[in-house]
């Protein structure tokens, strides 16, 4: 197994990298597509904007690998913009592609009386079907750790894999759809139960 962490230049890469580590896991970093020969699983961690993310994907001609990547149905751990990527476009940077790998758009939290944005802290994914491989071992409604304002909308509830309530919003915290496996909140600091869908999605 060789897990390859992409370095776009704003990632949480070191959390994300430590996580592996606790696993037994060496990730190689890589920041551009010469990078990946050799590579059996691809995690992009995300922190910035939607748009940032996608100016410094295509620059290191990341962006038609990721579509490949995933359209060839080879492991991917998206978190927080490396889910968000996955759909249309997001209400964060108009105007901006995402790669359109599934249908769906990204949007802001609705604004309501009290409520701070981003949601930050720990909340619940409960789960949505019961067929999903990489949450074995969690429970019905694991928590994680969040820090987002935006988050996807996908078209089809059928990838959905976890929803979230935050608000007057119940929102897709997490898509499995065959070998993807993309969350809204950080798996890598979410503890032991982060642990447990990181070390699900690796296989061990």
């Amino acid at each position: 197994m060789k897990v390859a962490l992409i370095d776009y230049g704003a990632g949480n890469l070191r959390s994300v990298a430590n996580a592996l580590r606790a696993l037994g896991v060496e990730p190689e970093i890589v920041a551009n597509a010469g990078e990946l020969d050799g590579a059996t699983h691809l995690l992009l961690p995300g922190v910035g904007s939607f748009g940032d993310c996608m100016a410094q994907l295509e620059k290191r001609g990341l962006t038609d690998l990721i579509r490949e990547w995933v359209s060839a149905g080879r492991p991917y751990l998206g978190i927080c913009l490396g889910y968000q990527i996955l759909f249309d476009a997001s209400d964060e940077s108009p105007g901006v592609s995402g790669l359109g790998l599934f249908r769906g758009r990204v949007r802001r939290f609705t604004e309501s009386p009290g409520l701070k944005i981003p949601h930050m802290g720990w909340n619940s994914a409960m789960l949505a079907r019961a067929d999903l491989k990489n949450w074995l071992s969690l429970g019905e409604a694991p928590y994680f750790y969040f820090v987002h304002s935006y988050f996807p909308v996908p078209e089809d509830g059928a990838i959905i894999a976890s929803r979230t309530a935050y608000g007057v919003d119940e929102f897709a915290s997490a898509i499995e759809v065959g070998t993807v496996l993309a969350c809204q909140f950080h798996p890598e600091k979410s503890q032991n139960a982060g642990l447990r869908l990181i070390g699900n999605f690796l296989g061990l």
